[in-house]
């Protein structure tokens, strides 16, 4: 088909065969072997020139369009091999990966135009931000999270503070410890993962975790009412001091409670080359973005 249509064009053998890097006998061949099965005369060709018949007319456009349809099927399969094409679902928590998600989004795309990524936010109910129901590939995402199978890669480690009413009785404090809180009522992540919601509820140094008095939020928003309100005291990232401005309460930083590790995550055994390559340039990111990590861990400190 290739070789019929370099000789349309060129409406000269010894030119076509050139071209072809073969005999002008084995094109004229290949010609009459493509004509006897098109059943039609394509080519008029006399010891001066060769002309198209009409028939040939037709032919050439069919061959032109059916190559081109080859020709990209043919790139598209190399691509989905390679893991250059398709779509990337990202999901993500409230904040996702803060000021690094955008950073390893645009890398990515750059690395990878022909992958086609969407986005979504799941709700703080939701830990695994949509693995656990197989709606995302891969996702940006704060641990612990109990969501069976799960790989993750640290990206940096988001300081956690106590969100508390600018009316509550620690709010002059520049500071407080987790023993400062236990006894106050906690807003909970309306969540069915134990692990997520027994760091975010400091049940580690409870002796009955059970007998705290906990407020259900289905939103970052939501909590930060309660707070606001007087309702409850918040466990949450220091990160709502600048994402999330709300007038009439204060973050402490906690002294004796690790940071919200924020990760990478992807189901184990996902068998998608598009995951593995989301993974290497989040890692490539958060390693050469080492003063956005600096600014992410260090803030509050000083305030």
């Amino acid at each position: 088909m290739r070789h019929f249509v370099v000789v349309a064009e060129e409406l000269h053998f010894s030119r076509a065969a050139t071209i072809l890097c073969m005999t002008q006998q084995a094109l004229s061949r290949e010609i009459k072997e493509i004509e006897a099965s098109a059943g039609a005369k394509l080519l008029d060709r006399t010891t001066r020139k060769v002309t198209l018949t009409p028939a040939g007319e037709i032919f050439l456009a069919g061959a032109r369009e059916m190559l081109a349809t080859l020709d990209a099927t043919t790139t598209d399969i190399a691509r989905a091999v390679r893991g250059l094409s398709g779509t990337l679902r990202l999901g993500f928590g409230p904040g996702g990966a803060l000021e690094l998600t955008g950073l390893i989004v645009d890398e990515f795309r750059r690395c990878y135009p022909g992958v086609d990524v969407t986005m979504r936010e799941f709700p703080i109910g939701d830990p695994s931000a949509g693995l656990a129901s197989g709606v995302s590939d891969v996702a940006l995402l704060r641990l612990p999270v109990s969501t069976p199978d799960i790989e993750t890669e640290s990206l940096f480690v988001d300081p956690v503070v106590a969100m508390v009413s600018a009316n509550h009785r620690l709010a002059a404090c520049s500071s407080v410890s987790v023993r400062d809180l236990i006894d106050e009522p906690i807003t909970v992540t309306d969540t069915t993962d134990e692990s997520h919601r027994a760091f975010w509820c400091l049940d580690a140094v409870r002796e009955d975790a059970t007998a705290a008095r906990r407020f259900p939020i289905n939103s970052v928003t939501e909590e930060a009412q309660l707070v606001q309100a007087g309702m409850a005291v918040a466990i949450t990232s220091a990160a709502v001091t600048e994402y999330l401005p709300a007038p009439g309460v204060r973050c402490l930083p906690i002294d004796d409670w690790p940071g919200s590790v924020v990760a990478v995550a992807w189901l184990r055994d996902e068998p998608s080359p598009l995951v593995a390559r989301f993974v290497e340039v989040a890692c490539a990111v958060r390693d050469r973005e080492a003063d956005v990590i600096r600014a992410i861990e260090g803030r509050l400190v000083g305030r």
